[in-house]
């Protein structure tokens, strides 16, 4: 059974038909609700003071600051200079939506090899309606390598769930545990990482991105997510593939596309230097990304969320690529 995600045609008609519907598209093969994770894919001055802050390993770094335009914060970091350039409302809380998944995929790849087998399971009943998904079946059997494609190009939820079922059974040893007890269990394994990684001001409840008040973070708790994201040779490899086709254990094929326009060449925002990571967007998130970039022998790390749509989320991301 082949599983094909949305053409580009049709996820750009829906994009338009749902400005009267409050839907949007984030990720393809996908339309979401406003008021969840959407999934989309396709469809992102004077300076007021200057601050000094601490990074991750205490390093102290300085950063521009003027109050948000084009979105509710956003944030530029150097990962080997361990430097914040530039920030906007860097401490503010925002909801994550997607980029959610940049912690579930590193919390999964600590217990999980990525060429182990993985069966889908009752898990997808957790999955909201309208969620951006995978299209991953239950009694589905394929590896987590694949798994984590499908939660970091499509944004399948289906995906989080099931990556997270499976990871808090095996790191726990307790293979029966529930669906639900499973979920809480990698939330709080999820919760735990971010503040070994120093995400002070961060929680997590559910593995998908999902819309929750108990559910949040900040730009600069997702540059130290991202930092690290960026050392896992899996995580980096996804993230910088633009389409793919995977065949399951089980002999299903899936077509995935990655949402994120900064790696697709004939994309208006095309990066050459661009090296992933993730979208999102959500009604409380807005429009968000943690993108990457590969120039001149350094790692650069752009977060912009809460942007108003598609164009500025990229639009605001594009600035701060420019002052590299």
């Amino acid at each position: 059974m082949k599983k094909i995600c949305l053409s580009l045609a049709l996820v750009m008609g829906l994009a338009f038909l749902t400005a009267c519907s409050r839907e949007t598209v984030d990720t393809l093969g996908s339309v979401s609700s406003v008021s969840s994770e959407y999934s989309e894919s396709i469809v992102s001055s004077a300076v007021s003071s200057t601050v000094s802050t601490s990074s991750s390993s205490g390093t102290s770094s300085s950063a521009v600051t003027e109050q948000a335009t084009g979105c509710k914060s956003c944030a530029l970091y150097c990962v080997e200079d361990s430097t914040l350039l530039y920030a906007e409302n860097a401490d503010a809380k925002i909801a994550p939506a997607s980029l959610t998944k940049i912690i579930t995929a590193s919390v999964a790849l600590r217990y999980v090899d990525p060429e182990e087998i993985v069966t889908v399971g009752s898990e997808l009943k957790f999955v909201q309606p309208d969620s951006s998904l995978a299209f991953i079946g239950e009694g589905e059997r394929l590896k987590m390598y694949d798994l984590l494609t499908g939660l970091l190009l499509p944004s399948g939820n289906d995906a989080a769930y099931t990556i997270a079922v499976y990871t808090a059974r095996k790191a726990s040893g307790s293979a029966n545990m529930s669906d639900k007890h499973a979920v809480s269990v990698f939330c709080d394994m999820m919760n735990d990482f971010a503040l070994e990684l120093g995400m002070e001001n961060t929680h997590f409840s559910d593995p998908d991105g999902w819309d929750d008040n108990a559910h949040y973070t900040t730009a600069n708790d997702l540059i130290k997510a991202a930092k690290y994201a960026l050392t896992v040779p899996e995580i980096r490899e996804i993230a910088m593939i633009t389409e793919t086709a995977v065949t399951f254990e089980t002999g299903e094929t899936a077509y995935w596309e990655n949402g994120n326009m900064l790696i697709h060449p004939d994309s208006d925002y095309y990066v050459e230097d661009a090296i992933g990571l993730k979208i999102g967007a959500t009604d409380n998130a807005g429009y968000c990304i943690v993108a990457a970039f590969a120039k001149n022998g350094k790692t650069y790390i752009a977060v912009v969320a809460g942007a108003k749509d598609f164009e500025e989320r990229y639009e605001k991301t594009l600035e701060l690529y420019k002052m590299i």
